[in-house]
């Protein structure tokens, strides 16, 4: 088969994103909480908080990601401020952009909604009506930052996976020690790792993982479709929790490792990501300055960034901003 024909396929990219400043959701989520949230604190309410971040991930994918058919936005009934602008952009180079509600992709599971769960909702992506065989999951704070082409996410057809292995924290003989004697939040804490662990243990690994970071994912949606037909009770089982839930497996890792367990994969160890979960000046400055002599990263993820004081965020966004807009 010849490469022409081999990366003759469409690629779509999917955002999760909740606009978190909405009265309307607001008073919907604290309807549903025992512990209501307090909006006037950003440290407890920052899971929700953003200042725009959705529109610099559209940007970017736009710039950097030329190949992308159709950009598809899942919300709850919302809609980012700039979409229509983005839309008109996206167009000039032949990108589409989409809304899609919680009520297409819980077709059939209407009863769970509302959901306020990550873990939820990334789960039923791939029941996207139009959504292409090959697609990409972009959270609302990921962003490409140099060009990319189809063989950073997909080679000769097959998922591109950024990982390493590791471990399962239960064959970890410090792990489970301090699991057992100090760690009181394991029953309420629900890990990142600890979801991506499980979701590999689902499919049949039980010594090591292929453990991934905050970068965008490669998935093939038949994966997905074929592995729910068998196993339709796993899915409503992990998308009819309202908040995240310690019985929840994630998506990203259980695609992964049906690929891995198919070998039908393509491993590259390095994240080619710069993370950001806190803004401390000198360090924010040298990552920004390491990403920018490093080439082969392409990937920044800026968790939480209206949390950082007034002049980093100024900061970060200018550099963000001299990337896509070139100002």
């Amino acid at each position: 088969m010849s490469d022409l024909v081999k990366n003759n396929f469409k690629i779509d990219a999917v955002i999760t994103w909740v606009d978190g400043s909405d009265v309307v959701w607001r008073n919907k989520i604290n309807t549903h909480l025992e512990k209501k949230i307090d909006w006037n604190n950003k440290v407890s309410s920052k899971r929700y908080n953003s200042i725009d971040e959705i529109e610099l991930t559209i940007e970017s994918i736009i710039k950097f990601a030329p190949f992308i058919r159709t950009i598809f936005i899942v919300t709850d009934n919302q809609k980012p401020k700039a979409f229509d602008k983005l839309r008109e952009k996206g167009k000039k180079v032949n990108i589409n952009l989409e809304l899609v509600d919680h009520t297409v992709i819980f077709k059939d599971f209407e009863n769970y909604l509302p959901t306020f769960n990550s873990c939820s909702i990334i789960t039923a992506l791939y029941r996207i009506p139009t959504l292409a065989e090959h697609f990409i999951i972009f959270n609302d704070d990921t962003l490409l930052m140099r060009d990319t082409k189809k063989d950073d996410f997909f080679i000769n057809g097959l998922p591109v996976i950024r990982g390493r292995w590791d471990s399962f924290y239960s064959n970890n003989w410090f792990r489970k020690t301090y699991n057992k004697y100090f760690n009181k939040n394991l029953k309420t804490n629900v890990g990142y790792k600890h979801l991506q662990q499980k979701s590999a243990k689902i499919v049949g690994f039980e010594k090591k993982y292929v453990r991934r970071d905050h970068t965008p994912v490669s998935v093939r949606k038949s994966t997905l479709v074929n592995f729910f037909s068998k196993h339709p009770n796993l899915l409503e089982n992990n998308i009819k929790h309202k908040f995240r839930n310690n019985d929840q497996f994630i998506i990203s890792s259980l695609s992964n490792h049906i690929e891995i367990k198919n070998e039908t994969y393509v491993l590259k160890t390095n994240f080619q990501l710069t993370y950001f979960r806190t803004y401390k000046t000198i360090p924010t400055i040298f990552k920004l300055f390491w990403f920018d002599l490093n080439k082969k990263k392409l990937f920044v993820c800026l968790q939480s960034l209206e949390l950082g004081k007034k002049s980093m965020q100024a900061y970060v966004l200018k550099w963000i901003n001299k990337k896509i807009y070139n100002q």
